[in-house]
């Protein structure tokens, strides 16, 4: 995968490009990077690629003909390349956009400052905008590097063991089941027994239960959203008669 941002400050990548999975898949060349800064096709020399928004208001807004240009440049390397708009009005990031998004040779991800970037870059290319949450941050390179690490992680041989990608949460529409390591005891708390069983099959099961107890208590709406299978639903009704069946 080849992957650009178009970004005023590359130099904020690097936390990406040269730390942990990311980083090393980037040097195993999993994954190609270049950032474009949009200020080298300013039209002035100070490199101001910003104005004050027509009709009033606070704050300045990223200017078309720059962003555009950088635009331009990206797809002269990537013309397939998907261009991503990192912004609060997009729908939510979820581990399944990410995993559709993994399956692309190249994106192109667009990291707004200042009060946004002028409307008509969006209205004449085709951009995907993805928000990371009902939030507001002061530009697009950290929701572009969450976006990216998403993404990134699922690319094959990113991860030591695929099985921890199919594992996380999302990735079965269930949030995922509590781990432990060693020490046995910590804390006066102990490992679950189960766990310590070597009896596979059971483990199996507790994990799932356990997933679907989190999923059920701390994301209802997940649960709505899905089938269950016949020994999901199972579980599911066992569990709900347990917190039924505590006293308060």
């Amino acid at each position: 995968m080849y992957i650009q941002a178009i970004t005023l400050f590359p130099e904020m990548f690097t936390a990406l490009t040269g730390s942990g999975v990311t980083g090393r898949a980037l040097q195993q060349g999993i994954w190609q990077f270049a950032t474009i800064n949009p200020r080298q096709f300013a039209d002035n020399p100070l490199g101001y690629i910003d104005d004050r928004p027509y009709g009033g208001g606070p704050g300045m807004i990223m200017m078309a003909p720059p962003l555009q240009a950088a635009i331009d440049m990206a797809r002269k390397t990537s013309p397939e390349g998907r261009l991503i708009y990192m912004s609060p009005q997009g729908k939510p990031l979820s581990h399944t956009q990410a995993a559709s998004l993994a399956d692309e040779s190249a994106l192109i991800v667009l990291c707004g400052r200042y009060e946004g970037i002028d409307e008509r870059i969006l209205t004449s290319n085709d951009v995907t905008e993805i928000s990371i949450g009902d939030f507001v941050v002061s530009g697009g390179e950290l929701p572009a590097m969450m976006l990216m690490d998403a993404v990134i992680r699922l690319l094959p041989g990113t991860l030591g063991d695929a099985r921890s990608a199919a594992e996380d949460s999302f990735a079965t529409g269930l949030l995922d089941c509590p781990h432990y390591t060693r020490p046995v005891e910590f804390r006066q708390q102990t490992v679950p027994d189960v766990l310590r069983s070597g009896n596979h099959a059971l483990i199996a099961q507790w994990r799932l239960t356990q997933a679907l107890r989190r999923t059920w208590t701390r994301r209802p709406d997940l649960l709505a959203g899905r089938v269950l299978t016949p020994e999901e639903s199972r579980l599911l009704q066992n569990i709900r008669q347990e917190e039924r069946d505590i006293p308060l």
